[in-house]
């Protein structure tokens, strides 16, 4: 159901919309349109990148254009009140009309930039738009791109990996469309994407069999029994044990749903999870997901080709979830750009590919677990604070988000946590602790993730505070009184600590039994921790459903309030990273395991109770 406010706020920009229109045809715009070019943005030569070749003038890439949401504040606003269980209107999500008209850009900002685009040559047939008109997208040649910036785009090859992309550091605009432009990419964004899982610290194929360390069961933080062999190999059940779920039956006819997103030509093999399911979730052999392609994204079904990160998220994705519907995003590119071959496009941003994707889409599965991610200072803030918004969008509709939180602790883990040094990018090279994106934006649930029953604090868990965004209220509270328990002047000036923290929450993140490629073996990362934490999410769904509520949407305001009380807390452990040894799990909210691992149990009886 609208509100008031919100049909109130619909008629009104009708109307200014419609005064806009009228004025742009009884007014001639000036001569002066074609105004003077001026940097739009700027970074510098990125950390761990450099200039290989001048890029190919013939070498294609769709320009993304982000046009100004004069009205995300508003969305905002809508997104914090549906989800705060304190709220008169918790769980009253937005339509994906609702959304669209809340950030639809200025019609004028839709007029100049087409204007701009057909000075270049570009009819209405060469543009791609976005439902709600808030991107533009054409392919253009390097050579055109470079002629409308203003710029030149280079060949970049990162040192450690031998990964290459067409970047450029800086672009300009005509300065009447500074105000009308939020953001062009592919230009600046030198983010790595990275699946998080552990940079595989185990798949040991030699040792995947479960190995009992004594028959004495180990008693959870949630207070219920848990196989001893959990303490070294973990599977589907030893997570419903330690997270108190066992005795939770979700149904498959609830109209719930479950998503996981797969890049970087990440396979999902049917024939490992039924491999899998076999010996850890008899009940769901023979069943299946569904695969959705996004911009032509494959899914090879040869043993070979199984992905270890995909294969790893929908074994427990699913497996947690069965018989909950499944869906598997598989999103078309592959970082490595090669530039002695004849490649015909530079697919490198698979993040907003999905997002125009999943915008678009009517129906949205109610949780999505994204495993991928790279430091925050990779990604331009502008091009971070429109994907972040995309994400806002998506909790609005009633989905919940969840992100792994990175495998480097306070660093990239790159090298050595303890001896690695960690940079800046913006040309003063100062050390600096590296928080990680999309982890770090504050529409989403980030989990950070634990080892052993007792839990404790794996060392590779991701955590720190954002550079780009600044620290959400919900948050407010939990992050502050962390602060007034940290040492004074420990890590002063290594990072930001008004930023948005991170990880919000928790789950175990090493030692998972996996099939892949026909083998079994152990596999860990935080990339296992959110498909973890978001299965469980997904059983929450369920019991919300057959109450007869909506589904939770985006969590946090949830779990930083009312349901708090539904985690276990994790005191111990740290994650190093930048030549230290990071940040502690402590009582309370902690940069490393966040507020802590679900109860289910308890977190069913909350989230049922508002």
């Amino acid at each position: 159901m609208i509100s008031k406010v919100f049909r109130g706020h619909l008629k009104m920009r009708s109307l200014l919309s419609c005064l806009v229109i009228l004025t742009s045809f009884v007014l001639a715009f000036p001569a002066s349109r074609e105004s003077q070019l001026q940097t739009k943005e700027r970074v510098f030569p990125p950390r761990d990148w450099e200039i290989h070749s001048i890029a190919p003038s013939n070498h294609r890439i769709e320009l993304k254009i982000g046009l100004p949401q004069p009205n995300f504040e508003i969305l905002e606003k809508h997104l914090y009140e549906v989800s705060d269980p304190s709220h008169s209107r918790y769980g009253q999500h937005l339509s994906k009309e609702e959304v669209e008209a809340l950030v639809a850009p200025h019609p004028e900002s839709l007029e100049l930039v087409t204007d701009w685009l057909a000075s270049h040559g570009f009819g209405e047939q060469d543009m791609t738009r976005s439902p709600a008109q808030d991107w533009i997208t054409v392919t253009v040649p390097v050579r055109l791109a470079e002629e409308m910036l203003d710029t030149t785009y280079y060949v970049w090859k990162h040192t450690a990996s031998g990964e290459s992309i067409v970047r450029t550091t800086s672009y300009s605009l005509p300065i009447h469309l500074h105000e009308h432009v939020d953001v062009i990419q592919p230009t600046t964004t030198f983010a790595r994407l990275k699946s998080f899982k552990s940079t595989i610290h185990k798949l040991d194929k030699e040792t995947g069999q479960i190995v009992e360390q004594s028959n004495t069961p180990i008693i959870s933080a949630s207070g219920v029994s848990v196989d001893p062999s959990c303490n070294t190999t973990v599977t589907v059940t030893c997570l419903k044990q330690l997270y108190n779920a066992t005795d939770i039956t979700p149904s498959a006819n609830i109209n719930n749903s479950f998503g996981i997103t797969g890049y970087l030509d990440q396979f999902a093999n049917f024939q490992d999870l039924q491999s899998f399911y076999a010996v850890q979730v008899p009940a769901a052999v023979n069943s299946s997901f569904a695969v959705l392609s996004v911009a032509g994204g494959q899914n090879n079904q040869s043993l070979s080709e199984a992905g270890d990160e995909a294969d790893l998220d929908i074994e427990f994705g699913f497996g947690i979830t069965f018989p909950i519907n499944g869906t598997f995003f598989t999103t078309a590119g592959s970082p490595p750009f090669i530039p002695d071959l004849e490649t015909p496009t530079d697919t490198n941003e698979p993040y907003t590919k999905w997002l125009d994707f999943i915008l678009a889409q009517d129906e949205i599965p109610l949780v999505i677990t994204t495993s991928y991610g790279d430091d925050e200072q990779t990604v331009p803030e502008s091009f971070a604070k429109r994907a972040c918004a995309g994400f806002a969008q998506l909790g609005a509709r009633g989905v919940s988000l969840t992100f792994s939180s990175g495998d480097g602790g306070v660093g990239d883990g790159d090298s050595d946590p303890t001896t690695q040094t960690c940079f800046t990018n913006d040309g003063t090279n100062r050390t600096e602790f590296l928080p990680l994106f999309p982890a770090s934006c504050p529409y989403v649930t980030a989990v950070g993730g634990t080892i052993h029953v007792p839990e404790v604090a794996v060392g590779f868990s991701g955590g720190g505070f954002s550079n780009f965004f600044a620290r959400p209220a919900y948050q407010d509270a939990a992050v502050a009184a962390f602060l007034e328990t940290f040492p004074n002047g420990t890590y002063a000036g290594l990072f930001n600590p008004n930023g948005r923290a991170f990880p919000d929450v928790a789950a175990q993140a090493d030692n998972f039994q996996v099939v892949i490629g026909g083998e079994t073996g152990l596999i860990g990362g935080t990339s296992a921790a959110s498909p973890t934490f978001a299965g469980f999410v997904a059983l929450l769904n369920d019991a919300r459903l057959k109450a007869g509520l909506p589904s939770l949407g985006f969590l946090n305001p949830l779990f930083y309030s009312t349901a708090i009380s539904g985690f276990n807390d994790i005191t111990s452990g740290n994650a190093p990273g930048c030549g230290t040894e990071g940040f502690n799990a402590t009582v309370g909210w902690d940069p490393v395991t966040g507020l802590g691992t679900p109860d289910v149990g308890k977190l069913v009886a909350l989230v049922t109770s508002v």
